[in-house]
């Protein structure tokens, strides 16, 4: 029964694109020599490898999805942005990828083109503009679903380029694909980064689940907490990015000493009160009886 199962090509690429992103993940937290030794020969050079305050080459050359020549450095300057390595013809893993990510940002009160900024780019290099423009269509229309209004046109942006802009960049952010030469297609990881206005890598979150909160505390980081409310600095006190797993998690004594804080500060006014009462008994006693008579 068993020796009877068959892995399709896309199955089996797939699985291997997930367990590239596992092996990355191993990398960020045991270093590259582990995530070496237990990856398949399958995967090749696939992987990720963070990149964390490096900036991006923003003078390089691209296609926007209408054909455009545009400078990667169009997209930045006033916002932060979120950058996703992708390839349009992916069959499976890049459609979940995309798909998630824009359902977290559509819950976001910040809104693409305004507060920041989303730019994904094929790393293949055979791609083009038709096979951008209706990826970045199935984002708009998934992202303004809904809404009577849409929102966020202007902040969606799906780029090509040749070999070289393709190099250069996914090298920038430390992208590693594997080509499968039987089918013409790539095994990779799934990743989404997040850029500083000014082009410096600020976070890496793997996978194809990027929680809310990990987006919205992530860009609220990289534009520099300009971004963001107070609720959003205090949860950044209290939450700590880790490298490691891609994730912020909660730091408790951070936690604790808040909520010490608080209850030293209540504590503060409680007592003022009653010294103030005991200061002066005779005028609260005077208003009581006041209030009594008038009642």
């Amino acid at each position: 029964m068993i020796q009877s199962l068959r892995l399709t090509p896309a199955v089996r690429r797939t699985a291997l694109s997930l367990l590239a992103l596992a092996s990355s993940g191993v990398a960020g937290a045991w270093g590259q020599d582990l995530a070496a030794s237990t990856r398949p020969s399958e995967f090749g050079d696939a992987g990720i490898e963070q990149k964390i305050g490096d900036s991006l080459p923003l003078d390089s050359q691209w296609l926007d999805s209408s054909g455009k020549a545009v400078r990667l450095g169009d997209y930045f300057g006033e916002r932060p942005v979120v950058l996703l390595p992708v390839y349009y013809r992916c069959p499976m893993l890049c459609t979940l990828t995309l798909e998630s990510l824009v359902k977290s940002l559509k819950v976001l009160t910040f809104d693409a083109g305004s507060e920041y900024d989303v730019v994904a780019f094929s790393f293949n290099p055979a791609e083009g503009p038709a096979d951008a423009a209706p990826r970045r269509q199935s984002a708009l229309d998934l992202y303004n679903r809904g809404l009577e209004e849409p929102r966020g046109d202007d902040g969606w942006h799906f780029l090509s380029g040749d070999e070289a802009a393709v190099r250069e960049l996914t090298e920038a952010i430390g992208f590693r694909a594997t080509l499968d030469t039987a089918t013409s297609e790539y095994i990779h990881a799934a990743s989404v980064l997040l850029v500083t206005p000014d082009g410096r890598i600020s976070r890496y979150f793997y996978g194809i689940e990027y929680p809310p909160k990990n987006l919205r505390l992530g860009l609220v980081e990289a534009s520099e907490r300009r971004l963001g409310t107070a609720v959003d600095q205090v949860l950044l006190y209290c939450y700590r990015y880790n490298p490691a797993t891609g994730k912020y998690t909660l730091l408790t004594m951070r936690l604790l000493r808040i909520g010490g804080l608080l209850t030293l500060i209540g504590l503060g006014a409680l007592i003022t009160v009653l010294l103030r009462l005991e200061k002066h008994p005779k005028a609260h006693h005077s208003r009581a009886t006041a209030q009594e008579g008038l009642s």
